[in-house]
Protein backbone atom coordinates (compact mmCIF):
# COMPACT_ATOMS: atom_id res chain seq x y z
CA UNK A 1 0.00 0.00 0.00
CA UNK A 2 2.78 2.34 0.59
CA UNK A 3 4.45 2.13 -2.62
CA UNK A 4 1.38 3.41 -4.31
CA UNK A 5 -0.19 5.62 -1.36
CA UNK A 6 3.43 7.37 -1.41
CA UNK A 7 3.88 8.33 -4.84
CA UNK A 8 0.10 9.83 -4.81
CA UNK A 9 0.46 11.91 -1.72
CA UNK A 10 3.40 13.45 -3.54
CA UNK A 11 1.08 13.82 -6.89
CA UNK A 12 -1.75 15.67 -4.76
CA UNK A 13 0.83 17.96 -3.23
CA UNK A 14 2.45 18.80 -6.48
CA UNK A 15 -0.58 19.69 -7.78
CA UNK A 16 -2.24 21.52 -4.85
CA UNK A 17 1.13 23.79 -4.54
CA UNK A 18 1.35 24.67 -8.04
CA UNK A 19 -2.30 25.35 -8.97
CA UNK A 20 -2.26 27.56 -5.75
CA UNK A 21 0.85 29.44 -6.58
CA UNK A 22 -0.15 30.77 -9.95
CA UNK A 23 -4.41 31.25 -8.96
CA UNK A 24 -2.51 33.75 -6.49
CA UNK A 25 -0.64 35.71 -9.06
CA UNK A 26 -3.37 35.66 -11.50
CA UNK A 27 -5.76 35.89 -9.02
CA UNK A 28 -4.16 38.96 -7.69
CA UNK A 29 -4.41 40.93 -10.86
CA UNK A 30 -8.60 40.64 -11.13
CA UNK A 31 -9.24 41.46 -7.83
CA UNK A 32 -6.68 44.87 -7.64
CA UNK A 33 -8.77 46.27 -11.16
CA UNK A 34 -12.32 45.36 -8.78
CA UNK A 35 -11.18 47.22 -6.00
CA UNK A 36 -9.98 50.42 -7.74
CA UNK A 37 -12.99 50.16 -10.51
CA UNK A 38 -15.71 49.60 -7.59
CA UNK A 39 -17.93 52.32 -6.46
CA UNK A 40 -15.88 53.40 -3.72
CA UNK A 41 -12.96 52.76 -5.39
CA UNK A 42 -9.46 55.05 -5.59
CA UNK A 43 -10.63 55.02 -9.77
CA UNK A 44 -14.66 54.22 -9.99
CA UNK A 45 -15.57 52.49 -13.07
CA UNK A 46 -19.35 51.29 -13.55
CA UNK A 47 -18.42 49.22 -17.15
CA UNK A 48 -15.10 47.50 -15.84
CA UNK A 49 -16.68 46.74 -12.76
CA UNK A 50 -19.38 44.92 -13.34
CA UNK A 51 -18.32 43.15 -16.41
CA UNK A 52 -14.89 41.57 -14.69
CA UNK A 53 -17.37 41.15 -11.73
CA UNK A 54 -19.76 39.25 -13.95
CA UNK A 55 -16.54 37.20 -15.61
CA UNK A 56 -15.93 36.17 -11.82
CA UNK A 57 -19.06 35.19 -11.41
CA UNK A 58 -19.49 32.79 -14.00
CA UNK A 59 -16.27 31.19 -13.75
CA UNK A 60 -17.01 30.25 -9.89
CA UNK A 61 -20.17 29.24 -10.89
CA UNK A 62 -18.87 26.32 -12.83
CA UNK A 63 -18.87 22.96 -10.61
CA UNK A 64 -15.19 21.59 -10.90
CA UNK A 65 -16.17 18.15 -12.45
CA UNK A 66 -17.80 20.16 -15.07
CA UNK A 67 -15.02 22.43 -15.80
CA UNK A 68 -12.58 20.03 -15.96
CA UNK A 69 -14.58 18.49 -19.17
CA UNK A 70 -15.03 21.78 -20.60
CA UNK A 71 -11.04 22.99 -20.39
CA UNK A 72 -9.97 19.33 -22.01
CA UNK A 73 -9.14 21.12 -25.61
CA UNK A 74 -7.40 23.71 -23.87
CA UNK A 75 -5.73 21.41 -21.40
CA UNK A 76 -4.52 19.70 -24.16
CA UNK A 77 -3.67 23.06 -26.31
CA UNK A 78 -1.45 24.14 -22.64
CA UNK A 79 0.56 20.83 -21.84
CA UNK A 80 -0.04 18.62 -24.53
CA UNK A 81 -1.94 16.04 -22.98
CA UNK A 82 -5.56 16.20 -21.34
CA UNK A 83 -4.91 13.56 -18.48
CA UNK A 84 -2.11 12.92 -15.61
CA UNK A 85 -0.69 14.95 -12.93
CA UNK A 86 0.61 17.91 -14.47
CA UNK A 87 -2.35 18.27 -17.22
CA UNK A 88 -4.79 18.56 -13.80
CA UNK A 89 -2.90 21.79 -12.47
CA UNK A 90 -4.72 23.45 -15.51
CA UNK A 91 -8.37 22.93 -14.54
CA UNK A 92 -7.31 23.63 -11.05
CA UNK A 93 -5.73 26.90 -11.53
CA UNK A 94 -8.61 28.14 -13.44
CA UNK A 95 -11.24 27.21 -11.46
CA UNK A 96 -9.23 29.00 -8.05
CA UNK A 97 -8.75 32.20 -10.22
CA UNK A 98 -12.31 33.45 -9.51
CA UNK A 99 -12.32 31.85 -6.11
CA UNK A 100 -9.33 33.71 -5.43
CA UNK A 101 -9.99 37.13 -7.09
CA UNK A 102 -13.38 37.72 -5.07
CA UNK A 103 -11.95 36.58 -1.83
CA UNK A 104 -8.96 38.52 -2.27
CA UNK A 105 -11.25 41.88 -3.23
CA UNK A 106 -13.22 41.10 -0.37
CA UNK A 107 -10.42 41.74 1.84
CA UNK A 108 -8.99 44.61 0.10
CA UNK A 109 -12.35 46.49 0.39
CA UNK A 110 -12.40 46.08 4.05
CA UNK A 111 -9.00 48.16 4.62
CA UNK A 112 -10.70 50.91 7.02
CA UNK A 113 -11.32 53.95 4.97
CA UNK A 114 -9.84 55.96 7.57
CA UNK A 115 -6.50 54.93 6.96
CA UNK A 116 -7.17 55.53 3.13
CA UNK A 117 -8.35 58.90 3.74
CA UNK A 118 -5.29 59.78 6.33
CA UNK A 119 -2.97 58.24 3.32
CA UNK A 120 -4.17 61.05 0.80
CA UNK A 121 -3.71 63.95 3.34
CA UNK A 122 -0.60 63.05 3.41
CA UNK A 123 -0.34 63.16 -0.64
CA UNK A 124 0.15 59.48 -1.66
CA UNK A 125 -0.57 58.57 -4.97
CA UNK A 126 -3.12 55.90 -6.09
CA UNK A 127 -0.47 53.51 -6.64
CA UNK A 128 0.91 54.15 -3.30
CA UNK A 129 -1.98 53.83 -1.50
CA UNK A 130 -2.95 50.35 -2.91
CA UNK A 131 0.68 49.15 -2.43
CA UNK A 132 1.32 51.08 1.25
CA UNK A 133 -2.29 50.68 2.78
CA UNK A 134 -4.81 48.32 0.43
CA UNK A 135 -2.84 45.60 0.26
CA UNK A 136 -0.61 45.48 3.50
CA UNK A 137 -3.31 45.98 5.50
CA UNK A 138 -4.93 43.31 3.64
CA UNK A 139 -2.30 40.48 3.94
CA UNK A 140 -3.72 38.83 7.06
CA UNK A 141 -7.08 38.41 5.56
CA UNK A 142 -5.50 37.14 2.16
CA UNK A 143 -3.51 34.48 4.25
CA UNK A 144 -6.73 33.12 5.63
CA UNK A 145 -7.68 33.53 1.69
CA UNK A 146 -4.84 31.03 0.69
CA UNK A 147 -5.41 28.93 3.36
CA UNK A 148 -9.20 28.36 2.17
CA UNK A 149 -8.21 27.75 -1.32
CA UNK A 150 -5.42 25.20 -0.94
CA UNK A 151 -8.17 23.57 1.15
CA UNK A 152 -10.71 23.72 -1.66
CA UNK A 153 -7.98 22.57 -4.12
CA UNK A 154 -7.18 19.40 -2.10
CA UNK A 155 -11.03 18.52 -2.78
CA UNK A 156 -10.63 19.14 -6.06
CA UNK A 157 -7.32 17.37 -6.85
CA UNK A 158 -9.16 14.40 -5.22
CA UNK A 159 -11.67 15.06 -7.69
CA UNK A 160 -9.62 15.11 -10.59
CA UNK A 161 -8.07 11.52 -10.28
CA UNK A 162 -12.21 10.65 -11.45
CA UNK A 163 -10.19 11.22 -14.54
CA UNK A 164 -7.18 10.13 -14.60
CA UNK A 165 -5.60 13.42 -12.58
CA UNK A 166 -3.43 11.07 -10.38
CA UNK A 167 -3.32 12.01 -6.60
CA UNK A 168 -5.41 10.42 -3.55
CA UNK A 169 -8.06 10.58 -5.39
CA UNK A 170 -7.16 8.48 -7.93
CA UNK A 171 -5.95 5.68 -5.36
CA UNK A 172 -9.34 5.68 -3.68
CA UNK A 173 -11.12 5.56 -6.87
CA UNK A 174 -8.86 2.42 -8.73
CA UNK A 175 -8.38 0.48 -5.44
CA UNK A 176 -10.59 1.30 -3.07
CA UNK A 177 -13.99 1.62 -5.13
CA UNK A 178 -13.12 -0.12 -8.27
CA UNK A 179 -11.39 -3.01 -6.64
CA UNK A 180 -13.15 -2.99 -3.41
CA UNK A 181 -9.99 -2.46 -1.30
CA UNK A 182 -12.36 -0.94 1.33
CA UNK A 183 -8.44 -0.39 3.51
CA UNK A 184 -7.08 2.06 0.63
CA UNK A 185 -10.37 4.21 0.17
CA UNK A 186 -10.12 4.55 4.43
CA UNK A 187 -6.33 5.55 4.19
CA UNK A 188 -6.91 7.98 1.50
CA UNK A 189 -9.53 9.45 3.38
CA UNK A 190 -7.69 9.98 6.25
CA UNK A 191 -4.70 11.04 4.58
CA UNK A 192 -6.73 13.83 2.76
CA UNK A 193 -8.27 14.60 6.75
CA UNK A 194 -5.49 14.72 7.88
CA UNK A 195 -3.46 17.04 5.52
CA UNK A 196 -6.87 19.80 5.97
CA UNK A 197 -6.10 19.85 9.39
CA UNK A 198 -2.68 20.84 8.97
CA UNK A 199 -2.63 23.25 6.06
CA UNK A 200 -5.56 25.37 8.30
CA UNK A 201 -3.38 24.76 11.52
CA UNK A 202 -0.68 26.16 9.32
CA UNK A 203 -2.36 29.09 8.10
CA UNK A 204 -4.32 29.97 11.53
CA UNK A 205 -0.64 30.28 12.83
CA UNK A 206 0.55 32.37 9.75
CA UNK A 207 -2.45 34.62 10.59
CA UNK A 208 -2.23 35.03 14.21
CA UNK A 209 1.42 36.19 13.22
CA UNK A 210 0.62 38.49 10.52
CA UNK A 211 -2.16 39.90 12.66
Amino acid sequence: MLSVILPAFWQTLYMVFWSTLIAVVLGLIPAIILTLTAPDGLRPNKVVYETLSLIVNIFRSFPFIILLVLLIPFTRAIVGRSIGTTAAIVPLTVSAIPYIARVFETSLRETDPGVIEAARSFGASDWQILYRVYIKESIPRMVSGIVLLIISLVGYSAMAGTVGGGGIGDVAIRYGYQQYKQDYLFVSALILIVLVQLIQMVGNYIYKKLS
